[in-house]
């Protein structure tokens, strides 16, 4: 049984319908890589999935553990282990990383039945996941991503998704507007996080960040649909011929 089914997805901002059937098979342990060109639904797909309700589904379903998502709340979501790593994070000015991640992890124990983390567990599993993302004590105490270089916002997310350990984590350009440094980081990072239980899917427009994430899978997903998939080689070939090949290969 897949951890993640997406089934004939078809999705749209006002009347404007941007997925248009989209079908993807994710399964524990694995890492699938979705490039395609501006505009053409990666991110909205990435939204659907997490439930930002600016988008309206009109057909299909997304099984995750075997439940129909679509139905469920934001919040449930989460719990049940799906985490969006988010192409521009936004800032909580006021509220600090500590205690935002306290607040998250411990409703994210209490929708599992598990009692809350002491404040001496808490401190001890938020210096151990620090360690994945060479993340200061300086960055942990201040505002959540408020005055946070793109680097850092970056480290940040990955930091979330060690502190919440999800089943399936989607990141949304995650190497966007990162030098090669911090890159090496947030990767680096990601890498230590896969496991054969969980299964991450990453959204990019290079293969700079999949030189250090090596998918399993590629999807190119243009139009609306996935209109290929290969091997990881299919995104050398990407970057080395563009996109405009795809579209000949559709016949446009």
């Amino acid at each position: 049984m897949s951890l993640l089914s997406i089934r004939n997805l078809h999705a749209s901002i006002g009347d404007r319908e941007i997925l248009k059937g989209i079908n993807l098979e994710v399964n524990r342990g694995e890492v699938h890589a979705i490039m395609g060109p501006n505009g053409n639904g990666k991110s909205t797909l990435a939204g659907v999935v997490a439930g930002n309700p600016k988008y309206t589904v009109t057909q299909g379903e997304v099984i995750f553990k075997d439940k129909n998502i679509l139905e469920l709340p934001v919040d449930v979501r989460a719990a049940e282990g799906l985490f969006l790593g988010f192409q521009y994070p936004v800032e909580i000015p006021g509220v600090s990383i500590t205690n935002f991640m306290r607040t998250a992890v411990n409703e994210q124990r209490k929708y599992h039945g598990l009692d809350p983390l002491s404040g001496a567990e808490f401190l001890r599993l938020m210096e151990e996941k620090k360690k994945v993302v060479e993340m200061t004590t300086n960055l942990a105490n201040r505002s959540v991503n408020e005055g946070f270089s793109g680097g850092e916002k970056k480290k940040n997310e990955i930091f979330q998704m060690a502190m919440l350990n999800p089943t399936l984590s989607i990141l949304d350009e995650t190497d966007s507007g990162l030098d090669i440094d911090a890159l090496r980081i947030v990767a680096g990072g990601v890498n230590q996080l896969r496991s054969k239980d969980n299964a991450i899917i990453v959204i990019t427009h290079y293969q700079r960040l999949l030189d250090f994430i090596v998918p399993d899978f590629v999807h190119v997903l243009y139009e609306g649909r996935i209109v290929k998939t290969g091997p990881k080689e299919l995104a050398l070939e990407l970057e080395e011929r563009g996109y405009d090949w795809i579209k000949k290969e559709l016949g446009e």
